[in-house]
């Protein structure tokens, strides 16, 4: 039987109508695991996020803008992209719904950002001028090395050490979050994954966009993490 998981959107307007956004690659990747995506508009208030939880088995946090360094005490950088405030107060309650019922979290891209952020970590507003490197982690077009560590959650549901990732982001972890440990990192010392440091409930959280790769295993891993 199919189980049904809430999944975080964007918004953006086409023509002067504001649409509810989700890549179809989240989508495929989801059904592929036999998990069935109820889609979460960023315009809902963050008291939905008790209701929406209720029904849900876990939760995806996606991609898209910047987080609001507001969330995180943070004067905004001169390089910060758009953001979206309400999405961001949105996922916070969601965040801390899914924990409060000890929901499975899969986060991904923004969505360990913003995770990170949830829990008390801040981040690096422009890695190109705050954190600069060999690596452009904006370029949509590459791919980076990327080092997992040992006897974490991560490597028992990817099963590889060493690997290369698809890299589509200008902010990263900064301070990372008490409770969190970092499990995975870029050539250039960047996070690129992280959990919780006390293993439970089921967290994984990556920088870069598992949606888009054929092998799946991040995604039947948050699947088994439901049963």
């Amino acid at each position: 039987m199919s189980r049904v998981v809430a999944v975080t959107a964007r918004r953006r307007s086409d023509a002067g109508r504001e649409r509810v956004v989700l890549n179809s690659a989240y989508v495929r990747a989801l059904a592929a695991a036999g998990l069935v995506p109820a889609i979460v508009p960023p315009q809902l208030a963050p008291p939905a996020a008790g209701p929406l939880l209720d029904a849900a088995a876990g939760l995806v946090l996606t991609g898209g803008e910047d987080v609001d360094p507001a969330c995180y005490g943070a004067v905004p950088h001169p390089r910060l992209g758009e953001t979206d405030p309400g999405r961001d107060a949105m996922e916070l309650a969601l965040i801390a719904g899914a924990r409060q019922r000890g929901l499975p979290i899969l986060a991904i891209c923004r969505g360990i950002q913003i995770l990170n952020v949830a829990l008390g970590g801040t981040l690096y507003q422009d890695l190109l001028s705050e954190r600069p490197g060999p690596i452009d982690h904006a370029n949509e077009a590459s791919c980076h090395g990327v080092d997992v560590a040992p006897d974490t959650r991560l490597f028992r549901t990817i099963g590889i050490r060493r690997g290369s990732v698809n890299s589509r982001h200008h902010q990263a972890v900064r301070d990372l979050a008490p409770g969190l440990v970092a499990t995975a990192w870029a050539d250039d010392g960047v996070i690129e994954a992280a959990e919780p440091a006390q293993r439970e409930p089921w967290m994984l959280a990556v920088q870069w966009h598992p949606e888009d790769e054929e092998e799946g295993a991040l995604f039947r891993g948050f699947a088994q993490a439901l049963e």
